[in-house]
């Protein structure tokens, strides 16, 4: 639990009805935390490299390419050089917070689906001792927030993922990556969550995953592929502005609609597994542990 002091700073900076929602998505990320963590973050992550630690005289057994031909050579017998595995992470999450994301059909809309998410990788890193940080993006960088440790930093985190107020309404992956490797010197793991409402990424995206680990993970909502018989019904995209009636009472016209929802979830998938990416589909209304576990499960059979 926070102690007083970090309470009292926390009450200064968000207001008390904000606090109590970001108190009720803490709590229920912690349950799935606990459900990632057992054993499935440490073992898909295993470190950004390696530090030399020491060396120590040579036993039989060990490697001979670990010696240290420069200290062996002022001594009479061989040692060899110890290294330990660099532990700590640098976690980034990097968040579409575009207008699409408002889209929900079930109880849950994508910018829910989103905040959840995000807590629950934010909460995971911190409690494997990662440093972690926030972008928020929509056409532009909305916000970033420096990468960091503790219970209150990660209160904050997701106090921005709740209630940011973004000016833009498109989406520019190509831009949220760019001010990534613009800012982020040090390789670190890049959770990028988003529902993918864009084009012509793969050139940035490619660059991006040179210098850092991508995760895409892919923010859906059923209706995007799939829509009810309710007669005639006026489609609007959130981020263009675009409007379209359709009459669903046709079955032609349900099955087209499928198809195109369909192909472009194909074609965005294929983009990112040709720069040898594996997705991470999570949708509204589902539990969206099973696909991270899945994933970091895969993850670590890899390595």
């Amino acid at each position: 639990m926070l102690d007083l002091r970090k309470e009292q700073l926390l009450a200064a900076v968000i207001p008390p009805e904000f606090l109590r929602k970001i108190r009720r998505i803490q709590i229920r990320s912690s349950h799935k935390v606990n459900e990632l963590l057992a054993g499935s973050w440490h073992s898909a992550f295993k470190g950004q490299g390696i530090e030399f630690e020491e060396v120590r005289p040579y036993q039989a057994g060990d490697d001979v390419h670990s010696i240290d031909w420069n200290v062996t050579a002022r001594s009479d017998r061989p040692f060899i050089k110890l290294f330990r595995e660099e532990r700590e992470m640098t976690v980034i999450l990097l968040v579409d917070l575009s207008l699409s994301q408002n889209f929900g059909s079930s109880t849950q809309s994508k910018r829910e689906l989103v905040s959840e998410l995000g807590a629950t990788l934010a909460l995971s890193a911190i409690k494997n001792n990662d440093r972690v940080g926030l972008t928020l993006f929509t056409s532009d960088v909305e916000k970033s927030v420096p990468p960091g440790k503790g219970s209150t930093h990660v209160l904050r985190l997701i106090r921005d993922l709740l209630y940011c107020d973004p000016v833009g309404t498109g989406t520019d992956l190509r831009q949220a990556l760019e001010h990534v490797n613009r800012t982020r010197k040090r390789r670190s793991v890049v959770f990028l969550i988003s529902d993918f409402q864009d084009s012509d990424f793969e050139a940035m995206l490619k660059v991006a995953r040179r210098r850092h680990d991508i995760i895409p993970i892919v923010v859906s909502d059923p209706r995007e592929t799939e829509i009810p018989n309710v007669g005639l019904v006026r489609l609007q995209d959130a981020e263009t502005g675009e409007v379209v009636m359709l009459d669903t009472a046709r079955g032609k016209n349900r099955d087209l609609y499928r198809q195109l929802g369909l192909q472009k979830a194909e074609n965005r998938d294929a983009a990112l597994r040709r720069l040898e990416m594996e997705p991470i589909h999570v949708v509204t209304g589902e539990d969206f542990i099973k696909p991270l576990r899945r994933y970091f499960d895969a993850r670590e059979g890899r390595k």
